[in-house]
């Protein structure tokens, strides 16, 4: 037999699991989905080039043979598990999900069903099942072709339902486009298994490139979000969005965190009297620092508007030191401020750079029309922050009481001062301010 054809489509499914993997490492439902098709290879040459040649070579099926089945059980338990990574990436509202979880698992239970047939009765499997031609089979009757068939004909059926399952619960289009390919593709790679030798290469083929195009629309849409959401969030949330999709990832949800406001002071007067090209100039540059120290401290920037800049530290990742991180964000941003302003300031302008913080419950997501779609904070620390950042004067830090508060046992810190009781704008009662101390 020419082995050929079954060589080359064990390499293009080797290709595909190396090149999935390396685009997306970092993903769980790309990990399964790698180790899918390799295994598919793995099975074609284990076939093809150690048993096939293995039983000719001697006159028979050793008693060991059905260890030769393990490559393809692993490949229907790990396309299984994909889907299972999959459905648990999509929130459930209000549908039950453990049925379609479980119709998996049970998936899984009968994929190695058939690997327990395989070990019991090795020459069946090799002489009734594999490459046996269905039409051949069923034609003559023969049930031991059932013993083998049915648990992974079934195992597929109880998958592909669970998708489009899953398929009502609207997930990601990026993983909707490659569940939509794995419904496609599943059938013909399984027919693959039993289809005689000159026609398996072909149908495996077909499945793996209605494979392929949809990961490959997968990848198109990941690196188009990397890119867009990159500019302004945070690279854990870049990576959150990327794993689990934008709507997953920015669904609404009720945090305490951290806000940092920072503008520069006389920045009116200087675009008066200055160049549109040297004000672009400095609010690249302004805009360059403070989203490198917003990444370092994972914080997202949430607005720019002229030369004010608010960045929420601790969302959509709830993170639980976002405290000593907005802290850290704000020396960083009043540090590369005044370096910044001094630079552009001369004997009639001057330049510089307030920042306040502070922290409390915020209900965070995105809220807009299907055009135009913005990442919302909502809450009385976003307010106060701005007022504290408007009050700050040139190189001056404004802290609220609740950062100090969650700060513990940094707040003892020598550079942190009560400062005033402040009346600001919004607020009924003083607010008791605290100074970050130059360093």
């Amino acid at each position: 037999m020419d082995t050929t054809p079954h060589v080359i489509t064990a390499l293009l499914a080797l290709g595909m699991a190396l090149a999935f993997i390396i685009a997306d490492r970092s993903s769980p439902t790309s990990r399964a989905l790698a180790l899918f098709l390799a295994f598919v290879g793995v099975s074609i040459v284990v076939t093809t080039r150690i048993e096939v040649p293995y039983v000719r070579a001697h006159g028979g099926v050793p008693a060991w043979g059905g260890i030769f089945a393990l490559p393809e059980v692993l490949s229907f338990v790990f396309a299984y598990e994909w889907v299972l990574r999959v459905r648990r990436t999509v929130p459930a509202r209000n549908l039950k999900t453990r049925g379609p979880d479980m119709l998996l698992r049970l998936a899984q239970g009968l994929a190695l069903f058939f690997l327990l047939a395989s070990l019991a009765f090795p020459k069946i499997r090799f002489e009734q099942f594999i490459g046996a031609g269905l039409r051949e089979v069923v034609m003559r009757g023969e049930p031991e072709f059932y013993l083998f068939t049915v648990p992974l004909v079934l195992s597929l059926v109880l998958a592909i339902f669970s998708g489009l399952l899953m398929l009502r619960r609207r997930p990601d289009r990026a993983e909707s486009l490659r569940l939509i390919a794995f419904v496609l593709g599943a059938p013909f790679m399984a027919s693959g298994l039993v289809l005689p030798g000159n026609m398996a290469p072909v149908a495996t083929a077909i499945g793996l490139l209605i494979v392929l195009v949809g990961g490959v629309q997968y990848h198109v849409i990941q690196g188009r979000r990397a890119q867009f959401m990159s500019k302004f969030l945070s690279p854990q949330v870049a990576e959150l969005v990327g794993r689990r999709g934008l709507k997953s990832a920015t669904d609404e949800q009720t945090l305490e965190l951290s806000v940092v406001c920072c503008d520069l002071r006389g920045f009116t007067a200087f675009t008066a009297a200055t160049s549109s090209q040297r004000v672009i100039g400095i609010l690249r540059e302004y805009y360059d620092a403070v989203g490198e120290a917003a990444t370092e401290c994972g914080g997202t920037i949430k607005d720019q508007a002229g030369d004010g800049v608010l960045i929420l530290v601790g969302a959509p990742i709830p993170m639980p030191d976002h405290a000593q991180r907005a802290l850290e964000l704000a020396k960083r941003i009043r540090a590369n401020g005044i370096e910044i302003t001094a630079r552009w300031s001369d004997a009639e302008l001057h330049l510089g750079v307030g920042v306040g913080v502070a922290s409390g419950f915020l209900t965070v997501g995105v809220i807009g029309a299907a055009s135009r779609l913005e990442y919302t904070a909502v809450g009385p620390a976003v307010n106060l922050a701005s007022r504290l950042c408007a009050e700050a004067a040139h190189g001056e830090v404004l802290i609220d009481a609740r950062t100090i508060e969650l700060l513990g046992e940094e707040a003892r810190r020598p550079e942190l001062q009560p400062g005033e009781a402040l009346q600001l704008k919004g607020f009924v009662q003083p607010v008791q301010s605290y100074t970050l101390a130059p360093a």
